[in-house]
């Protein structure tokens, strides 16, 4: 998959259960693919609406295209580091447009490519079914950290920072119709967007927090970044880059700029409205502070990201998900790996509470692949 922040791919070979349980599980391999700066400017310029109107339905034809053959890259060559023939694929995509209130969302990087260039049946386009059913057709990863985060004898949050920041929480004992999970805001999208503004593209990123670390925040940028709607709107929910994108990134950069403030001052700011944003939605949505809260996505691996979490949660022990047995990095990729899988089996890989969808389904489509798949039955 790429994620919101279109920085690259993530490729996870999983080895699943046979039958519907998810656990134990094996990942075999994992690997990061980062796109070149002008590939991510193109997807980005896509995403927020600035490539002219008599070219842009061209660029997204040609971007489906080369995505395409990207993902297909990809998968082969996680599969020779790991010296196993896979089953399937399975393809998030990229998402270049998702808007919940229309019950519409785009994901691209066409699966054809994928199952011709592997030989491998692909399963892609999972987020439709779930908003032809009522849903928000997000977020889907619930359905991961259900089956290979919660704990019988604790409370936790699993908190996905991409490009958009979105939590699930997970009672003691696992019981699916107790989990909420909703999207809380941005996260890495507007944080990324602004390092890159000030910086006139030299950096993509705040590297190991350093930016942030060397700022201080602003108490009144942070409260009037709080007064956000979408952050009071109950769920279910869903946003993306149409709403947290480059243009607010860059209006942010361009007013602070103008004000003569010093730069790291906003990626400090930024990096706690991420983290009171959070705590925000613990406390106004699941009741208060989880007994756990393990991070994963690229602010896993973001030290002032997660003492930003720290202060916000108090009482809460706030770590990697590499803790609960699950790589970070991976959390996002192996989501959906587990997604594929259940649709091979034809048994439901999702959460409609977590959704809005009206129901259970099982989601995606199949592009089938030159080699046989092989039986595979859904076991009691």
């Amino acid at each position: 998959m790429s994620g919101t922040s279109a920085d690259g791919i993530d490729a996870a070979l999983v080895e699943w259960p046979e039958g519907a349980a998810a656990r134990p599980f094996r990942l075999l391999a994992f690997a990061q693919e980062p796109f070149a700066p002008e590939l991510q400017q193109r997807i980005h310029r896509l995403a927020a609406g600035r490539v002219p109107g008599g070219e842009a339905l061209r660029e997204l034809a040609l971007l489906d295209v080369e995505l395409g053959e990207r993902f297909a890259a990809a998968s082969l060559r996680v599969a020779a580091r790991a010296g196993v023939e896979p089953d399937a694929v399975a393809s998030h995509g990229q998402t270049v447009g998702h808007f919940p209130e229309a019950c519409a969302t785009l994901q691209i990087g066409d699966p054809s490519r994928i199952a011709e260039r592997t030989g491998w049946t692909t399963v892609a386009d999972f987020r439709p079914r779930d908003m032809a059913l009522g849903g928000q057709g997000a977020p889907l990863a619930p359905f991961f950290h259900l089956a290979a985060l919660s704990d019988a004898s604790e409370s936790r949050v699993a908190l996905n920072l991409g490009g958009i920041a979105n939590v699930t929480w997970l009672p003691r004992g696992g019981d699916p119709d107790a989990v909420l999970a909703f999207d809380v805001g941005p996260a890495n999208s507007l944080l990324d967007g602004v390092v890159r503004a000030l910086s006139g593209g030299r950096e993509q990123m705040d590297r190991d927090g350093a930016r942030a670390r060397r700022g201080r925040v602003d108490a009144p940028l942070l409260r009037e970044l709080l007064d956000d709607d979408f952050l009071r709107r109950p769920p279910p929910k869903s946003t993306g880059r149409e709403r947290y994108g480059s243009a607010e990134a860059e209006a942010l950069a361009q007013r602070w700029r103008a004000q003569g403030r010093a730069e790291d001052d906003l990626v400090a700011t930024l990096v706690a409205f991420s983290a009171g944003a959070v705590a925000a939605a613990c406390r106004d949505f699941l009741g208060g502070a989880p007994e756990r809260v393990l991070v994963g996505g690229g602010g896993a691996r973001n030290p002032s990201v997660l003492a930003a979490l720290s202060a916000a949660l108090a009482g809460a022990v706030v770590e990697p998900m590499d803790a609960a047995g699950v790589p970070a990095d991976a959390a996002e990729a192996m989501a959906f790996s587990l997604l594929g899988r259940n649709a091979l089996l034809g048994i439901p890989n999702h959460l409609p509470r977590t959704t809005g969808a009206r129901g259970a389904r099982v989601l995606g489509e199949l592009a089938p692949g030159a080699r046989p798949l092989p039986l595979l039955k859904a076991r009691a």
